[in-house]
């Protein structure tokens, strides 16, 4: 468990003590970059975490189906990609419920992990996942890829700052246009530091892990 009964936890980093880092990748909307992105994690032979809206899932289930044919690990982002902050209790209650709906229906019924819609979350948001059998997955390191800073400036926040237990945001919405060939250095850059890529699962390793207390 992430969390105990005073404090509710999500996680965003794993046991520094293993040589892994996971690279984790959004999706919310469009179709353009998902493909780029799966090619590169293929021919570097490394898999990751994608968190993806229960709205594009439904809308894309061809793409999704790839992402789990690469023997990707699938988390959710609810369905609407809408802040849970800025909605009631029920509301956010309904909205992941209908998330797991879809998936379910779309023959992803083992989803253990969300990444709620835009990073937002407290304490009610983890309690209501965690009632709905999820645990609330953040990071340690935001590569701000959908703002398109520079291929560089990608792999230099990566590479030179991503260390053992790293959850690494990144996109493969249409926004990015940078990530995949970013990507391209990524991968075998974090190989050459020693690093492991991994699922953000295999992060998950008991007491051992790191977590950051909501607010």
């Amino acid at each position: 468990m992430f969390s105990n009964e005073d404090e509710p936890r999500a996680l965003s980093k794993g046991d520094e003590s293993k040589d892994l880092i996971a690279l984790t990748f959004n999706i919310s909307w469009g179709t353009e970059k998902v493909d780029d992105v799966l090619a590169q994690l293929k021919a570097h032979k490394v898999k990751a975490t994608f968190f993806v809206s229960g709205e594009w899932a439904e809308r894309h289930p061809d793409l999704l189906e790839k992402i789990s044919e690469g023997n990707h690990e699938i988390g959710m982002m609810g369905y609407r990609y809408d802040s849970y902050l800025e909605q009631k209790t029920e509301q956010v209650k309904t909205d992941l419920q209908k998330a797991k709906e879809i998936f379910d229906k779309l023959g992803y019924d083992q989803i253990e992990l969300i990444r709620p819609p835009h990073g937002h979350f407290n304490k009610d948001v983890i309690e209501l996942a965690e009632q709905e059998g999820l645990k609330v997955v953040q990071w340690s390191i935001n590569t701000h890829d959908w703002e398109n800073p520079g291929k560089d400036k990608i792999i230099d926040q990566v590479v030179k700052e991503g260390d053992s237990g790293d959850i690494v945001l990144m996109h493969a919405s249409d926004s990015v246009k940078q990530t995949p060939e970013a990507l391209e250095v990524i991968l075998p850059g974090l190989k050459q530091k020693g690093l492991k890529l991994a699922s953000v699962s295999q992060l998950i390793t008991g007491d051992q892990t790191t977590t950051k207390e909501a607010d």
